[in-house]
């Protein structure tokens, strides 16, 4: 028992860490859309929505391994 536990808890650490590849990805994306507007200024509002979208993508990631995690310490751990 105390095994598969221990399995869980690790599995459940494993998926919260999809948000650390969502900050960095995050992160990047948004230095990257800075610079397409400092280049082209004129583009602003497309560079923008488009930043938007990736980023909202980019969290849906974290918020499954966030889920996966919570589902795994608190549904799968009796």
């Amino acid at each position: 028992m105390s095994m598969s536990m221990a399995l869980i808890a690790i599995g459940a650490g494993i998926a919260a860490l999809t948000g650390i590849g969502a900050g960095i990805g995050t992160g990047i994306a948004t230095g990257k859309a800075v610079e397409a507007v400092s280049r082209q200024p004129e583009a602003k509002n497309d560079i923008i929505s488009t930043l938007i979208i990736g980023c909202a993508f980019s969290e849906a990631t974290a918020i499954y391994g966030l889920l996966v995690a919570i589902i795994l310490l608190f549904v799968f751990a009796k």
